[in-house]
């Protein structure tokens, strides 16, 4: 059984500041060994559903994140950044499930720490055929793509709400409860890795059977920016259709080349949103 893995980093239990998480920060070295236990919980769970290999893409920041010697399982690690499918890179049919660890809310959505959609500055809503969506979801597309199960999700609990539209089957570690964008209340980094150890355990026992996301084709992802100008510069993209100031939208019968496409979308306004 493979699992594929893609970790984020500000759904971490005690994570609650971009300092805390950004390789500059002076607390880096300490948070990130708590993003790295986290995973290897995640990991561990799985082994001990019977699942026996793991890919972890590193999907934070530089996507440099983790200690490849410390990596429970034997993983394989894809590290680095420029990846044509971003925080989905390397996922393909061969895997069974998908893990998303230490994810976080929409940008768009309820208060949910260091709550932002692939890029605070430039975007501030998406939507998925209509419904609003955080990483998770838009990221689901590529799980789709490859009719591959997303099984795990772990963060806060408005994290683990917006994933459901798309991924119903989903069992979510709430490993922290957000009392706003800067402020949660963590369980026990021993406990949340417990948490995480269990419920990634019972997510690869229900697995015979698991259904692939449920998101309607063709979708259509509707993003609306923070100012006029990224929007604009959203439309050299082709396929993106400008609806009003700031909302473009991106449909597609092929889930694969939709969240290709969002990502160009992402990477070409993140120049003038920075």
């Amino acid at each position: 059984m493979r699992i594929f893995i893609s970790s984020d980093m500000e759904g971490t239990a005690g994570v609650v500041d971009w300092e805390q998480c950004r390789a500059t920060g002076a607390d880096y070295g300490y948070y990130r060994e708590l993003l790295q236990g986290e995973v290897n919980a995640a990991i561990e769970g799985a082994m001990a559903g019977g699942a026996r290999e793991f890919l972890v893409n590193d999907s934070h920041g530089a996507m440099a994140n983790l200690r490849p010697d410390a990596l429970a399982g034997r993983a394989r690690y894809l590290s680095g950044r420029h990846k044509p499918f971003y925080m989905m890179q390397g996922l393909d049919a061969s895997f069974d499930a998908v893990f998303l660890v230490s994810y976080h809310g929409s940008m768009g959505g309820a208060p949910s720490t260091l709550s932002h959609t692939y890029n605070p500055r430039a975007i501030a809503e998406v939507r998925l055929n209509g419904v609003p969506v955080g990483e998770s979801g838009i990221n689901a597309l590529v799980a789709l793509g490859h009719g591959v199960p997303v099984v795990l999700i772990t963060g806060d609990e408005v994290t683990a709400r917006e994933a459901r539209p798309f991924c119903p089957e989903i069992r979510a570690a709430v490993v922290k409860t957000s009392v706003s964008r800067f402020a949660a209340d963590s369980l026990h980094p021993e406990e949340a890795r417990e948490l995480i150890r269990s419920t990634a355990q019972q997510a690869v026992a229900a697995l015979p059977g698991a259904a692939a996301p449920a998101i309607s084709l063709p979708a259509t992802l509707t993003v609306r920016f923070r100012n006029a100008d990224l929007a604009g510069q959203a439309t050299w993209i082709s396929g993106a259709v400008r609806v009003d100031d700031l909302t473009v939208t991106l449909t597609d019968q092929d889930p694969l080349r939709l969240y290709q496409a969002f990502v160009a979308v992402v990477v070409l306004t993140r120049g003038l949103a920075e």
